[in-house]
């Protein structure tokens, strides 16, 4: 115990570890509750108790890509595909304003229905109308040219997990017509833009190894993002990983709060995943050191569709319309929502 306390102090103190003592906090949770609370001091002297909210609209569930992992993938014949239109789009912004939301996230599957000109279309019409926001994409891999097109159309934020930094673990989870250069070059593309990047990984995805988390964080710290989301691996009866077990929440708040400690600044969420693999899991997700939270402001018709894992929580507090009921859970934990569009702090 006094061996990993002095861990803790040395992650704390110098924002990195050697391989084998992030081994050691990985496979031991006897110090938990130090990590917990030292991520949760730092998380405290930059961001206060400021929790930031996202409004989520996931507006379309076709996807071309097959990863193995995915409700959403191509060859699900039993998942139910829908698309929203541009008007639908608004209007979920509009009335996500209308609640305090002051950041989108536009989400979906990389869908080529939707073209470059289109997505411009859209992200144009929502900075024209909600000129105080700040919208986020998260749709895939893509050019440079079309993510300079929505660059230029409003779109300042974008989240892309690279999912795994080993290229060995990388294709056990994608097929063939999908590669990791790719990925990492979208990545740093979308730096070199301008954008403000995210990035993570899931955290026991099948054939996950203890090394590949290591990967996974070296690989953070190279490119340096300014949000990381991270969440358990939830399995989905329609995938070829239907049979593997989904990944430890412990493991993933032990992440968290180590995320925290190397990247002080980073926007962190406590994931709808988290959420979903235990009834506290957002709650806890904060107390490790998350400070953003990502309500679902999707039409309800459609929020059961978008089932990238199984047992989705989209209702309830879940559900942008029931923020006054989320901030009541966040505050019980002894933090606050705040509105403000929340740009990842930079240090001084």
């Amino acid at each position: 115990m006094d061996n990993l306390d002095k861990i803790i102090k040395n992650l704390s103190d110098n924002r990195d570890l050697p391989n084998d003592a992030f081994i050691a906090l990985l496979q031991n949770n006897d110090a938990d509750n130090t990590l917990f609370s030292a991520a949760d001091l730092v998380r405290r002297k930059i961001y206060g108790v400021d929790v930031y909210i996202r409004g989520l609209i996931e507006f379309t569930n076709h996807c071309k890509n097959n990863c193995f992992y995915c409700g959403i993938r191509r060859d699900n014949k039993s998942a139910v595909r829908y698309r929203l239109t541009k008007e639908q789009i608004l209007s979920c912004c509009t009335e996500g304003y209308l609640l305090g939301f002051r950041t989108f996230v536009l989400q979906g599957g990389e869908d080529n229905f939707y073209s470059d000109k289109t997505i411009c279309d859209i992200v144009s019409s929502i900075r024209e109308k909600f000129s105080d926001c700040a919208l986020t994409l998260s749709i895939g891999e893509k050019s440079k040219s079309s993510y300079t097109a929505y660059y230029n159309a409003g779109a300042t934020r974008y989240l892309l997990r690279h999912e795994t930094s080993d290229e060995i673990h990388y294709q056990q989870l994608h097929p063939n017509s999908m590669s990791l250069q790719n990925r990492k070059r979208c990545l740093f593309d979308l730096k070199e833009i301008g954008y403000q990047v995210g990035s993570g990984f899931m955290v026991g995805s099948p054939y996950q190894t203890t090394d590949n988390i290591i990967s996974d964080l070296r690989f953070l710290q190279q490119l340096n993002p300014d949000m990381i989301g991270i969440g358990p691996y939830i399995t989905h009866a329609q995938t070829p990983f239907a049979n593997f077990k989904s990944g430890s929440m412990a493991l993933t708040l032990r992440l968290i709060a180590i995320l925290r400690l190397i990247f002080p600044y980073a926007l962190i969420p406590s994931t709808t995943a988290l959420g979903t693999i235990h009834p506290s899991g957002r709650e806890l997700g904060l107390k490790a050191g998350a400070n953003v939270i990502m309500p679902n402001l999707s039409p309800a018709a459609v929020r059961k569709l978008y089932t990238l894992y199984e047992n989705k929580i989209c209702t309830g507090d879940e559900a942008a319309q029931s923020i006054k009921n989320l901030k009541k859970r966040v505050e019980a934990t002894g933090y606050r929502i705040i509105t403000d569009i929340g740009n990842a702090k930079k240090e001084i």
